[in-house]
């Protein structure tokens, strides 16, 4: 099993940045990969994010290509999502995640883990 506890989330206005945080106990943070997703009021949850278990491959939604990046830090069991030039529509919970079950290095992936979440606000 895995623990997740995202950080960093606020407000800010567009145009502006904010670096997420997930911090991973339990199972060793190397051997599996990591995705962050959100969640809009009102709307379902959706991929943001992802990356393979050593950090070589990083996968993205089109809607924040070029303008978020997804990393790894394994020796300190942290995967990291930094945003820039952040939209309005990019307001939601953002929840980070874990796939313990797939083993697989490239996707499919499937998501098992999931921290609390943290609320980012992007006011225009």
């Amino acid at each position: 099993q895995v623990q997740l506890v995202e950080s960093g989330g606020g407000l800010v206005q567009a145009g502006g940045s904010l670096r997420l945080s997930c911090a991973a106990s339990g199972r060793t943070f190397s051997t599996y990969a990591m995705g962050w997703f959100r969640q809009a009021p009102g709307k379902e949850r959706e991929f943001v994010a992802a990356i393979s278990v050593t950090g070589g491959n990083t996968y993205y939604a089109d809607s924040v290509k070029g303008r978020f990046t997804i990393s790894r830090d394994n020796a300190k069991n942290t995967v990291y999502l930094q945003m820039n030039s952040l939209k309005p529509e990019d307001t939601a919970v953002y929840y980070c995640a874990a796939d313990l079950t797939s083993g697989t290095y490239y996707p499919p992936y499937e998501f098992d883990y999931w921290g609390q979440g943290t609320q980012v606000t992007v006011s225009s």
